[in-house]
């Protein structure tokens, strides 16, 4: 099968290009620099662009040249970076206010003291993070490690327990779901994936049928799931491992960029 027609690879950064909140490893870093001489490259993840920059843009090592050719979209693409004359600059951002981030917070509170939510012993970083464009709560810390959080709630169903007294707490206008390994995210409603691939369209110019998206939860129900209504051909990947070899196959079946 032909890649040429695509022009844009959109990929989740979780569960996909790695493992949840690691850097990308040497392969996966040497095969995105690869693909960047075929295709535009973008990432839509939860994590906020702190946390691109610590677990994706580091790991590659790229030219400012390559650079320019790929697009950052933190928070649930409430926020992009671009780079330009050697630095990445946001493009738009959806900040919260202060109000309604301390609204958020306190329907967070609320939600796991109702939901029934078990502490566990060591916490890793803040549990409840403010993203600046979105609060995101983590059932073990921010900066837990995958070993410690990987089994916790691998079908979603406890986060979604807590969503479900979460949503008779937060402020109108917003909404909850399930994000990376053991997260939550809150953000303004009609805030998912499908809402960054419209703003692809609208400011990159890029149409539907010219991008290709790469997910470990396309499944009904995951976070990456939204991509689908899109009309966007989306590849259901099994891991990092698994985009590796959905890249290999990218490059051999594409054309070099002139």
């Amino acid at each position: 099968m032909s890649h040429n027609k695509i022009k844009l690879i959109v990929a989740d950064l979780d569960g996909t290009l790695s493992r949840s909140k690691t850097p990308l490893d040497s392969e996966m870093a040497a095969l995105l620099y690869k693909l960047l001489d075929y295709k535009d490259f973008a990432v839509i993840s939860g994590g906020s662009y702190e946390q691109f920059q610590k677990q994706f843009v580091s790991s590659l090592k790229i030219t400012p040249q390559k650079a320019s050719h790929l697009y950052l979209f933190p928070t649930c693409a409430t926020s992009m970076y671009v780079m330009k004359n050697n630095k990445w600059v946001k493009v738009y951002g959806r900040s919260l206010s202060k109000s309604q981030k301390r609204k958020i917070i306190i329907a967070f509170n609320k939600a796991l003291a109702e939901s029934g939510f078990k502490k566990p012993q060591k916490i890793y970083g803040d549990m409840i993070e403010d993203r600046e464009t979105q609060i995101t709560f983590s059932a073990f810390g921010q900066l837990a490690p995958f070993e410690v959080k990987s089994e916790w709630d691998l079908n979603g169903k406890k986060r979604l327990k807590i969503i479900k007294y979460l949503a008779k707490h937060l402020p109108v206008g917003f909404g909850a779901k399930v994000g990376g390994t053991t997260s939550i995210d809150v953000t303004k409603k009609g805030i998912d994936k499908a809402y960054g691939i419209r703003k692809i369209e609208k400011v990159l110019g890029y149409k539907t049928k010219e991008m290709l998206f790469v997910g470990d939860m396309l499944q009904k129900g995951g976070n990456d799931y939204p991509v689908k209504t899109t009309g966007v051909k989306c590849i259901k990947v099994n891991g990092p491992e698994d985009t590796k070899e959905t890249i290999r196959k990218i490059i051999a079946q594409s054309k070099p960029r002139h």
